[in-house]
Formats: structure tokens, C-alpha cells, sequence
């Protein structure tokens, strides 16, 4: 389960990708297979993945217990064998880390 919170922060990965016109599902169930291995190695909390309504985005959320864990994991050949068959689906991939600076919650 995700959690968002500002003392002892995971790593937060945000990253955004852009599938070609009209593969958004294509790419999305490639994005889905590979978040099942990323959430078997060491570190994982947890990975959401999020379609845009237009069809045009992707928004990958991933949070791990640390940055070497991450770099490993997104390092080992299991997740790397089908980068190229991402690359064709995609135009953009965008990834950058983030830490919670508030957290303002809604009134119930």
C-alpha cells in the first residue's frame, strides 16, 4: 500500500510516459507485467499505475524503502529484456524522484 507521508519518506518515483497515438493499452499492459516483477524485489512498497482519460499519458508511482534498491532493481536484466519493445510503444518516458513537502487533507 502507498503511503505519503514526510518523516521517514520512501523513495518516491513519479514517472510520466507518453505511448504513441493508439497504444496506450498496449503499453499500459507491457508498464503492468513489469511492475509484477518490480514489486517482487527487494525494497518494493509499492507501484501504482495510473491512464490518462485522454489516452495520452501513463503515470507510473512507485514508492521503495531505498535508492539502491530502486537503481538495482531497475537495473537487472529481467527489467531491462523488453525496454526495446517499450521504446517502440512510447515517446516519452519522463522519471524523476520526489520527496512529500505537505500533506493536506480534505475536511470529512
Amino acid at each position: 500500500m502507498a503511503r505519503i507521508q514526510i518523516a521517514n519518506q520512501p523513495v518516491t518515483q513519479i514517472t510520466v510516459v507518453e505511448p504513441e497515438a493508439g497504444k496506450q493499452d498496449e503499453a499500459l499492459s507491457l508498464m503492468t507485467e513489469r511492475a509484477r516483477f518490480m514489486a517482487r524485489q527487494p525494497g518494493c512498497i509499492s507501484i501504482s499505475l495510473h491512464r490518462s482519460l485522454d489516452g495520452r499519458r501513463i503515470v507510473n508511482y512507485i514508492q521503495w524503502r531505498d535508492r539502491e534498491l530502486l537503481r538495482s532493481a531497475h537495473h537487472s536484466p529481467e527489467f531491462r529484456k523488453e525496454w526495446k519493445h517499450f521504446d517502440d510503444l512510447t515517446g516519452d518516458i519522463d522519471p524523476h524522484l520526489y520527496e512529500v513537502t505537505n500533506i493536506i487533507e480534505g475536511e470529512r
